[in-house]
């Protein structure tokens, strides 16, 4: 399993490219999964339903199953995050993991950054950051692409990190 992080600062448009990077690499052959970081409290459940009354009420885990897909909830009840390499753990074999969040995380990395976001650039100070997308010309070795521009950013990543048995030719 190869992992990319996609790295910045709120506001900077990571999500967007992310989902657009994304369809480019499946279309390229890729099983490709994401792992996303939150910083605040979210829940994936609806207040209501059962699998969040037995969640309330105590259960550790909680595995929600349907034709169509399932879901394993687990309640942290006070303990510590897991890091992301336990949690890569709990994801199905695949080519390419894509992390959104964990920008102090020792992992190649593609810096996402907006100017008008009005935040501090990670890749002076990230020696992880492998390439930067952005809506202005930074001084830097790095590779840097257009904010929008999803092919170039897909064929870096399968250029960088070598998975070879990708159809480059569909993301150029």
């Amino acid at each position: 399993m190869k992992v990319i992080g996609i790295a910045g600062y709120s506001g900077s448009g990571k999500t967007t490219l992310i989902e657009k990077v994304i369809p480019l690499l499946v279309a390229a052959g890729l099983r490709v999964s994401l792992v996303k970081h939150a910083h605040h409290e979210f829940d994936v459940d609806q207040p209501g339903k059962d699998s969040w009354r037995h969640r309330h009420a105590g259960c550790a885990e909680v595995l929600i199953s349907s034709s169509r897909r399932w879901a394993l909830m687990h309640e942290l009840r006070g303990a510590t995050e897991p890091s992301l390499q336990e949690q890569l753990k709990h994801l199905a074999p695949c080519d390419l993991v894509i992390i959104e969040g964990f920008k102090s995380a020792a992992i190649p990395k593609v810096e996402v950054h907006r100017k008008l976001a009005d935040a501090p650039l990670l890749f002076p100070d990230d020696p992880n950051i492998v390439a930067i997308a952005t809506d202005e010309h930074l001084a830097t070795s790095l590779p840097q692409f257009a904010l929008d521009d999803a092919n170039a950013v897909a064929a870096f990543i399968i250029r960088h990190l070598g998975l070879d048995r990708a159809r480059l030719e569909v993301v150029r």
